[in-house]
């Protein structure tokens, strides 16, 4: 059972991603040929942007499957944490990303040349209409799908499709106000697109660092593990309970107190309940290690 859960688990990342590619491919088509028709470069800025989702999402796959492997001697706790690795990659392709399209507006509104300034026809902002709305349906469909399965790279991906979104609104805002007398503003959409890239980007190198450096899990999660450990039978309290993420997978430390007059077998059976209890109760948990403590107290 638990082999088939794996396998529709794959199956279901790929399928997203194979959904994003085709899409992103599309998109950066579209909006490439509307910002060179329309001689919009804030349209050509975002059909860049959108052909780096192409690569992030084959980085996703990569990740994703790599992760999955089983443990072997050199990695005896398995590699979960190539999600994480998959994440800081898509970080700095999208830091990358921005500040090329930043500089590019930058140099556009600083140019001496007016015909750099060029108004942008219509095409264009219909094509940011188009990018907008069907970026923003992926963000969701993705983020759906990446919170089913538990993957950080996955997510990444899907606040990628979101930056897309929020910088086609920049393309969108910029172009029109060149439309409307004001031709700096698309390169200036530009620039614009260019932060909420960076704000993406940082936002996504933090959550994969802080994956791989063995952060604890939230307060309330703890709290609810907690609940769950005293509500075993034999459980008289706890003395230590320790997590820490490694990957999208949640390693468990937790020293229990019991009975001293409890023999060895009761007190193997009562840490076998915690162990079983904590990891059907949260699924995220890979591994829950359980010490017991007696409980010597007058």
């Amino acid at each position: 059972m638990k082999k088939q859960e794996q396998n529709e688990t794959a199956d279901l990342a790929m399928q997203v991603s194979a959904v994003s590619i085709a899409v992103n491919i599309g998109l950066s088509l579209l909006k490439l040929l509307a910002g060179l028709i329309a001689r919009s470069g804030a349209m050509i800025s975002d059909a860049v942007h959108s052909a780096s989702d192409v690569f992030s999402t084959i980085v996703v796959i990569v990740g994703v499957q790599m992760a999955k492997k089983k443990p072997d001697k050199e990695h005896p706790y398995g590699h979960e944490r190539m999600e994480c690795v998959a994440s800081v990659i898509l970080a700095i392709v999208l830091a990358a990303t921005g500040i090329g399209i930043g500089y590019q507006g930058i140099q556009k509104i600083t140019a001496e040349d007016e015909a750099e300034l060029a108004v942008p026809g219509i095409l264009a902002l219909s094509a940011a209409v188009v990018s907008v709305i069907v970026k923003e349906l992926m963000f969701r469909y993705t983020r759906r799908a990446a919170n089913q399965l538990n993957s950080g790279a996955l997510l990444a991906d899907a606040w990628h499709h979101r930056s897309d979104a929020l910088s086609s609104v920049g393309a969108f805002a910029g172009i029109l106000g060149a439309r409307m007398g004001l031709p700096v503003l698309d390169p200036l959409a530009s620039v614009v697109i260019c932060a909420f890239i960076e704000k993406a980007a940082v936002d996504i190198f933090i959550d994969a660092v802080n994956k791989m450096i063995d952060t604890s899990c939230p307060d309330e999660k703890v709290e609810a593990m907690r609940g769950v450990i005293l509500q075993t039978e034999g459980v008289l309290g706890i003395d230590e309970l320790k997590t820490r993420l490694f990957g999208s997978r949640i390693y468990v430390e937790v020293e229990i107190l019991m009975d001293a007059g409890k023999t060895l077998v009761e007190a193997h059976n009562t840490a076998e309940a915690v162990h079983d209890a904590i990891e059907s109760a949260f699924p995220e948990v890979k591994h829950c290690m359980v010490h017991v403590n007696p409980d010597i107290r007058p």
